[in-house]
């Protein structure tokens, strides 16, 4: 799994992204397993993801922060990127960011895709 660490910080809020190449349901769920073996992965207060597989089929986990994922697969459609799953985490800093939340995914998702193609 890629781990491109900490993106954004705002009001104390800390986010970061990771991703990887998947085939299946399966291959996301060990994909996620072996992020969140990184303690301060699996201790984040939300670890949301999105993936769309060959097929056709989005598939995504919010993890408490309801619309995030959708917010990940909306931007893979539009990039045509299949088979890899994508991660934001987030860290709760202890202040509510309303909208300013899904801004941070979409940034985060962004620069995850900017590295991809950078790294090709």
């Amino acid at each position: 799994m890629r781990q491109l660490g900490q993106i954004i910080t705002d009001r104390g809020s800390k986010y970061a992204v990771s991703g990887c190449a998947v085939s299946d349901r399966s291959t996301v769920d060990a994909a996620l397993k072996q992020l969140k073996r990184d303690k301060s992965y699996a201790k984040a207060t939300h670890n949301t993801w999105g993936v769309v597989l060959s097929d056709g089929i989005p598939l995504k986990g919010d993890d408490g922060e309801a619309g995030a994922g959708m917010v990940i697969i909306r931007m893979l459609e539009r990039e045509g990127l299949y088979d890899h799953l994508i991660v934001v985490t987030r860290w709760y800093g202890g202040k509510h960011l309303g909208g300013d939340r899904f801004r941070h995914v979409q940034t985060c998702v962004r620069a995850y895709l900017d590295e991809m193609a950078d790294a090709k």
